[in-house]
């Protein structure tokens, strides 16, 4: 055999083990990203949020139903939910189950365009074009039994709605806005600063556009939570996402940095992807719990637009 021929198949199958690897063992190593963001008052408590994002749900999928019912055992002060829980017209059941003992705890959510419609097959050359807003549309999705399974369990719908929660004896202002992706954001229903007296205030929305964190921003939110990217589902060691499947830079892909003077982004990577596109590559599915801590003060505090917080992840294969 040629030295050609032995390299050629040697690249082969490394391609091979890298998709098997991808297919069948990272997209199911369930990982708890912690992370420690300054957006609090000097002197309040800190807050501990747990952040559940892009489940991607179908009614088969048990490893990760079970991993995410364990995250109860965490005792967050509330838990965030940012959208894209379903991937299958009967997964309401298992979302709701998966759910169950954190729908116990304070809780809030908006929903994602996979909520709305159902995945279908794409060309994954199209998440490298700029703007691709024409895309094939899935089959309905039942979101509004999704909704009221939520709702009846005291959750709150942040979707175009500002509203107060008091969370471990502090008050937190919330606001969210329907997904931007598909073009359902209406932030001009939530418009203006948050006037009453708060701790936290807190903007949720599932795709990251930077238009819409540019609002939240500019009405003065602490941090603003969001999913939708899967941290890029891809990522390349010492380069990071290929692509992030919306409007923000790559260097935001997944985790915590800061928008602005003040305000504070974290962006889930999510612990789903698509039945059509069930890979992942350095960077395993996650939930976060972050811990919110009082901003620093003094000479050096204040940082640019690129700072981070500090974080951390510990994986359990489910």
């Amino acid at each position: 055999m040629s030295k050609v021929m032995r390299s050629a198949l040697g690249v082969l199958g490394l391609g091979v083990a890298t998709v098997g690897y991808a297919a069948l063992i990272e997209r199911r190593h369930w990982t708890l990203r912690t992370a420690t963001v300054p957006v609090l008052p000097q002197g309040s408590p800190s807050l501990r949020v747990l952040h559940i994002s892009d489940l991607h749900m179908t009614p088969g999928q048990r490893s990760k139903q079970r991993w995410v019912a364990e995250l109860a055992a965490l005792k967050p002060d509330l838990v965030v939910n940012t959208g894209d829980n379903l991937a299958h017209p009967k997964a309401v059941p298992a979302v709701l189950g998966a759910l169950e003992p954190l729908l116990a705890l304070p809780g809030l959510f908006v929903f994602g365009s996979n909520d709305y419609r159902g995945p279908t097959p794409k060309n994954p050359l199209r998440y490298f074009r700029r703007s691709h807003h024409r895309r094939p549309r899935g089959a309905a999705l039942p979101w509004r039994d999704l909704r009221a399974g939520m709702l009846e369990r005291g959750w709150v719908d942040a979707t175009h709605q500002r509203a107060t929660l008091d969370v471990a004896g502090q008050r937190v202002a919330i606001a969210g806005v329907d997904d931007p992706h598909i073009r359902r954001d209406r932030y001009q229903m939530i418009a203006g600063p948050v006037t009453e007296p708060a701790t936290l205030r807190l903007g949720l929305t599932h795709s990251p556009e930077p238009r819409v964190l540019d609002q939240f921003a500019a009405d003065g939110y602490d941090l603003i939570m969001s999913g939708h990217t899967h941290g890029g589902q891809l990522r390349v060691p010492l380069y990071g996402a290929l692509v992030t499947n919306c409007g923000l830079d790559r260097s935001r892909a997944r985790g915590a940095s800061r928008w602005g003077a003040h305000t504070w982004l974290h962006v889930s990577a999510g612990l789903g992807t698509s039945p059509y596109a069930p890979v992942r590559f350095a960077c395993p599915p996650e939930a976060s719990l972050l811990t919110l801590v009082p901003r620093p003060v003094g000479p050096g505090a204040a940082q640019n637009g690129q700072g981070r917080a500090t974080s951390s992840a510990a994986a359990d294969v489910g």
